[in-house]
């Protein structure tokens, strides 16, 4: 049973990353595999072959009872399994709603052409200089807002200035390189710093002064690379013809503010209250629902127009399949998370055989980048916290927050804002790899031996 739980993630792995060969959506076998991992796991532990440890590192089997290795609660078996399913399916759907939350408020300020204040202030149509404008827009709003969010908001806009899809898919996978190098330094920008943040392994201060010039050069060597290649080059195709009134909606200002925001009050929720971010989330998307609800986006606006601006509308055009998709990848990664190898999880096991295996500590780390990229980086983060035992703001910490959060770059289905740009453009994993997945290489090296050398002069 064991065999078949790797093999099925292995198999719907492989099925995710061809999926354009196979012309199939990549949810079909991301939800296939999500709950095929955990029924094999459920029939091989019901049957006495396998063991599962939950997140406090009690072990639990069918054949020998509950062992605590943690001086957690005890249990029964069948008890510790359903409450580690539970646990995965928690932290799985804190995701989820912080997604769905996200991009309702896009899809609302979308409705209300919001964006549109936005793209008034992009007047080039030199390809390096909106390059570099967009580039910088990621960077700075990914650190504020989260680097998922950002390249919703970055996508939408891109969408809306550029119209040749084979020129934008290459603007917004350059737009991902930014949004996570601007996301690994700060405690909100991505979901494993905020988890390192959130389990007292870094300080905001100690994640900022160490993170901030290797995120900086992690996202400018690349993107000063991309002005030389020739899909940078000349000047954008821009559709003159829009209605110039479009833009001189009402509710424009007033929806593009208070959607971003609302965004930007979730960490401060968060900080205030210390519950997780999506209640925050939760509260952000009804205020701007609320909103919506009352503004008058047109001068003769009636209730007959009143659905063209709804909150329903906006969760109508929400990339519902991608939601799904993070559901079905996060649970069966879960699975391995939870099948136990020699007394810790099977991921932990790996990574553990990796440290033994390679003594340089810092080659670990940027093989832990690398490994980002291919595997979810929350649970190779969470693993990684597991495994050691460093101090507050110790070089180990800050070193795996840059390459957790910045190595997921090098594939797109290796972050979340990849996955989000992937689902919302419709980008081919295998044109990634062979147009992007280098520049995102050159730039994770060249932060990290930014890093290495700031420790060594200053650390």
């Amino acid at each position: 049973m064991f065999i078949a739980v790797v093999a099925t993630f292995i198999l719907g792995y492989l099925a995710i990353v061809f999926e354009h060969p196979l012309k199939l959506d990549k949810t079909v076998p991301a939800l296939i595999m999500g709950a095929l991992c955990w029924a094999f796991l459920a029939i091989g532990f019901n049957g006495g072959f396998l063991d599962v440890i939950d997140s406090h590192g009690t072990l639990f089997s069918m054949g020998h009872g509950a062992a605590d290795h943690a001086g957690h609660g005890h249990g029964s078996p069948a008890d510790g399994f359903t409450n580690g399913l539970l646990h995965h399916l928690g932290k799985t759907a804190e995701i989820l709603v912080f997604l769905i939350g996200a991009m309702t408020i896009v899809e609302i300020i979308d409705l209300h052409r919001g964006f549109d204040i936005i793209k008034g202030w992009v007047k080039t149509r030199n390809k390096k200089k909106l390059l570099w404008i967009v580039g910088i827009l990621a960077f700075i709003l990914s650190a504020i807002i989260d680097n998922l969010t950002a390249t919703i908001v970055i996508v939408t806009l891109l969408g809306k200035l550029i119209n040749d899809k084979n020129s934008r898919i290459w603007f917004v996978s350059l737009a991902v390189i930014a949004a996570n190098a601007g996301g690994a330094w700060s405690p909100i920008g991505d979901v494993t710093t905020t988890m390192l943040w959130i389990g007292k392994k870094v300080t905001t201060p100690g994640l900022v002064g160490w993170l901030v010039i290797p995120s900086i050069v992690c996202f400018i060597v690349p993107f000063f690379i991309a002005t030389f290649l020739k899909p940078f080059k000349g000047e954008i195709d821009i559709d003159d013809t829009v209605d110039e009134e479009s833009a001189r909606l009402l509710s424009s200002r007033t929806m593009l503010f208070l959607g971003l925001g609302m965004i930007v009050f979730v960490p401060i929720f968060k900080t205030l209250t210390h519950l997780p971010p999506y209640i925050g989330m939760m509260l952000s998307m009804g205020v701007v629902w609320l909103v919506s609800e009352y503004i008058h986006p047109e001068e003769d606006f009636n209730e007959e127009r009143k659905h063209l601006y709804s909150a329903h509308l906006a969760l109508s055009r929400i990339e519902m399949s991608s939601i799904l998709f993070f559901l079905g990848i996060l649970m069966a990664v879960a699975a391995l998370e939870t099948l136990a190898v020699e007394g810790v999880g099977a991921l932990r096991y790996v990574a553990e055989g990796l440290e033994n295996s390679i003594p340089n500590q810092d080659i670990v780390v940027m093989l832990l980048g690398v490994g980002s990229a291919i595997i979810d980086n929350v649970p190779l983060v969470a693993a990684a916290m597991g495994m050691y035992d460093a101090a507050v703001d110790s070089k180990l910490w800050h070193f795996i927050a840059y390459s957790a959060g910045t190595g997921g770059s090098m594939l797109i289905i290796g972050s979340a804002a990849g996955v989000a740009a992937m689902g919302m453009e419709k980008i081919d994993f295998i044109w990634y790899l062979k147009k992007i997945t280098w520049l995102a290489a050159i730039g994770f090296v060249a932060g990290a031996i930014a890093f290495l050398i700031m420790y060594n002069l200053f650390g």
